[in-house]
């Protein structure tokens, strides 16, 4: 997958979320996926906190992770998000982790999301205001909490 993304998070791995065998511990890689979607959120609705205001949640309800190769502690990684589909009542995103360096696919995920009631925790619709946000271009942005100098 070398579709342009818009948005992309850099991430340094830590030394925590390794695992005996010297490398990022599987179950990290939707931590990841989860921080991506988060970041994602914030640039391009505000953050979760708009959805609540709205009185709306939102669950996952699938996810999926291809292993390609593994990070290691102090491995800077970029999360690259891209939307695949926005349905009636949810939301599909595609994750590539990739090591920034060498730019080799380490994780290909997809993620879907519910859009539910935040009281009820029922489905609901996507709202007009949530489709216009989640569907307007924007520039390409790349969030820097690797610390590393991009200059």
């Amino acid at each position: 997958m070398d579709q342009q993304a818009e948005f992309s998070l850099l991430i340094r791995v830590r030394y925590g979320e390794c695992d005996a065998q010297q490398v990022v511990f599987n179950a990290r890689y939707g931590d990841y996926v989860d921080l991506a979607i988060t970041e994602y959120m914030r640039y391009k609705i505000g953050g979760f906190q708009k959805l609540l205001e709205q009185g709306l949640d939102n669950q996952v309800v699938n996810l999926t992770i291809d292993f390609r190769s593994s990070a290691v502690f102090d491995d800077v990684l970029e999360l690259r998000v891209i939307p695949i589909k926005f349905g009636h009542t949810s939301y599909r995103y595609s994750v590539t982790i990739r090591q920034f360096a060498t730019l080799q696919t380490v994780v290909e995920a997809q993620v879907t999301y519910v859009l539910v009631d935040a009281k009820t925790f029922q489905k609901t619709p996507l709202t007009p205001w949530l489709i216009e946000q989640l569907s307007r271009e924007t520039a390409p942005i790349q969030v820097n909490q690797a610390g590393i100098d991009l200059t």
